[in-house]
């Protein structure tokens, strides 16, 4: 191989990102990570993490992703802090440009950009995230228990995080922009029977309301009226999709119709040679901190048993 040409290059720092460094370190591949927009992932925005196993007490975001990003430094993962700008996976070796005009090469590559959860943008939905503003019920419902939370979508992410949310909060209430639902008939009807949600339609945030240091109430204005009303609550939590970051990968990486990059079955190669996907940029399913730490192991044994049969 040619002593210019990275044996493996990783996009992204998340959970999954850091597993593949740690397990392509210790196979003595020494990757390159490049850091991305927000180093750590989406890990960082959140305060408590309580089903991480190991952690029977729980542990912040930002403390778990430090202690993976040392652990992969460790095992003589090199970080170069940046963002890809483009991609050519046309070429052997792959192509990387980085935004500043940097150029990496490398004979693999493990993508694991992650995903975003899409947010309604508003400074108060900003300025309370993590502090009653959540996008992850599997995540943070534990910590409502018995209090009365709103969710605010559609389709069937946001029915399940309703039903979800019904094992501990006393109330949930759905608010969505129309009168009809985006999700299938037997979601629909299953939220439409718990005694504990009711529904709000035709109706969108206006505020989330809170004392600074947690939400306290919302504030809806009605699609059709225009009227505003508030309401009390301990909880908002946003279910009105995911936006996986696999734009560079568009016209080179099978997606599915939600934009996810596609991987073969019981594996994280994808439909190019030598291109591994994992976490939450492969997943629409789970988008959970420990799936993507699976696959992020996956990937690293898949890209070295690539490197292998290219030596």
């Amino acid at each position: 191989m040619e002593s210019n040409v990275r044996d493996l290059i990783i996009m992204g720092t998340g959970p999954a990102g850091y597993t593949a460094a740690i397990y392509s370190g210790r196979a003595n591949i020494k990757p390159l990570i490049i850091e991305g927009v927000q180093p750590g992932g989406q890990l960082m925005i959140t305060t408590e993490i309580e089903n991480f196993p190991g952690f029977p007490e729980g542990i912040p975001g930002p403390e778990l992703m430090a202690k993976m990003r040392d652990q992969a430094a460790k095992f003589g993962a090199e970080f170069v802090p940046g963002t890809v700008a483009e991609v050519d996976l046309s070429r052997r070796p792959f192509c990387l440009m980085l935004d500043d005009g940097r150029e990496f090469l490398t004979h693999a590559l493990i993508v694991a950009t992650g995903a975003n959860a899409k947010w309604l943008d508003i400074e108060s939905e900003q300025r309370y995230r993590g502090k009653g503003v959540s996008a992850c019920a599997t995540c943070d419902g534990f910590f409502f228990r018995g209090c009365k939370v709103f969710v605010v979508g559609g389709g069937d992410t946001a029915m399940e995080e309703a039903l979800y949310l019904t094992k501990f909060a006393s109330h949930v209430t759905l608010v969505h922009r129309r009168e009809e639902f985006r999700s299938s008939k037997i979601m629909t009807l299953r939220v439409k029977k718990n005694p504990k949600i009711s529904m709000m339609l035709n109706e969108v945030i206006d505020e989330i309301l809170g004392d600074g240091q947690k939400v306290t109430g919302i504030r809806l204005k009605n699609v059709l009226s225009g009227e505003l009303s508030e309401h009390a609550c301990d909880g908002v939590f946003l279910a009105i999709g995911h936006a996986p970051n696999a734009e560079l990968f568009k016209d080179q990486l099978d997606l599915d119709d939600y934009g996810y990059i596609q991987t073969k079955k019981s594996s994280t190669e994808t439909n190019v040679l030598g291109v591994f996907a994992c976490g939450d940029v492969q997943d629409y399913t789970y988008r959970q901190a420990v799936t993507a730490v699976g696959t992020g192991c996956m990937a690293a044994v898949d890209a070295e048993r690539f490197l292998e049969s290219i030596r």
